[in-house]
């Protein structure tokens, strides 16, 4: 019997209250978000860390006092398992990138389960620099200081896999159907937002959240879409790629029009969901006389988002070293992108 690990690359939540500052410490402190040398970078995640931690702190209580990112990653971990049972022994492990269970437990915790092939699968669908890139990075560099020799294969992003993309578009055709009571909805692709910078030095994101929202429109099928991909979580004094989600309940208000908001680039649910979507944008669209706003869940445990994954962990799994999950070995992105992981064999 095969023992195939597949380890599920994510973000990490602060799991109370105490553990937000060492949370924002650590994700600050990662050369793929502040690029800085030590000890500077050290010392600014230091500052940014303890400013910011009051405000995060006030966050996560309005959902609890922590992150529900991990228990919503086990969830999709056993669905997962359950999925590809007849593959022979599969077990899924969490590496979160800046809080617990991190990547050195995961590859402790593979090790010890001694797998024939290790499959990394991040729950990012579009590849960054900032996200799956720097998991890869830490794996790599954990995974040799360990001595974990298992033959590895990595999907490097997914972001039109057809079961992906089957699960967002079913939820919004729901959310859409509602919004319609009110006149003829908005939908808002939103995604977590990113420096200019970064996308002009060649990331891919950009371009693949916008490949995501031009496959659930396809999928959706709804004649004269009224739709826009918009981005979220703008901090800092750099520019950022836009437009601003922000910016679009304004215009939205504006125009009277009805909103679908669909978490493109999420597929758990966690702060960015259930406080800034759900609450602060909420709040907003209603001061700014938005007529009704619908938020679309994330894919979480959808059966065809599962189904997806596990198509993924399949194909690698037979042998593949890495690859867009969605074009084999081509590459998915066009070679501008020089930030993508295949453009460098």
């Amino acid at each position: 019997m095969r023992k195939i690990a597949v380890v599920l690359f994510n973000l990490g939540g602060p799991d109370s209250p105490e553990a937000v500052r060492p949370f924002l410490f650590n994700l600050f402190n990662d050369p793929a978000i502040i690029g800085l040398p030590n000890p500077l970078r050290w010392l600014l995640a230091k500052l940014i860390s303890k400013r910011r931690a009051p405000k995060a702190r006030d966050i996560y209580a309005r959902i609890g006092g922590s992150s529900p990112l991990l228990a919503n990653t086990q969830a999709q971990a056993r669905a997962l398992e359950a999925a590809l049972a007849d593959l022979g022994e599969v077990r899924c492990f969490t590496a979160m990138r800046y809080w617990h269970p991190m990547t050195e437990g995961a590859v402790a915790a593979v090790k010890q389960f001694g797998p024939d092939r290790v499959v990394l699968l991040p729950l990012y669908p579009q590849y960054s620099t900032t996200t799956t890139g720097s998991s890869k990075k830490i794996w790599d560099e954990i995974a040799a200081k360990r001595g974990l020799t298992a033959q590895t294969s990595f999907a490097c992003c997914y972001p039109v896999q057809p079961g992906f993309v089957a699960a967002v578009a079913g939820a919004t055709a729901q959310h859409y159907a509602e919004a319609a009571k009110h006149g003829k909805p908005r939908v808002w692709f939103s995604a977590q937002g990113l420096p200019k910078k970064i996308v002009a030095a060649g990331d891919p994101y950009q371009a693949q959240v916008e490949k995501t929202a031009a496959a659930v429109i396809a999928k959706l099928g709804i004649a004269d879409l009224d739709s826009v991909v918009c981005y979220q979580s703008r901090v800092g004094p750099l520019e950022w790629i836009g437009p601003a989600t922000e910016d679009e309940i304004a215009r939205a208000g504006r125009d009277k029009v009805p909103v679908v908001v669909v978490p493109l680039a999420f597929v758990s649910e966690h702060s960015e969901t259930l406080v800034e979507l759900d609450i602060e944008y909420r709040e907003k669209a209603a001061h700014d006389g938005v007529p009704h706003y619908e938020r679309v869940p994330t894919a979480s445990t959808d059966p065809a988002f599962i189904a997806g994954l596990a198509e993924i962990v399949r194909a690698l799994a037979s042998g593949k070293p890495r690859a867009c999950a969605d074009a084999g070995q081509a590459r998915l992105c066009p070679a501008s992108f020089g930030k993508c992981p295949l453009s460098v064999s």
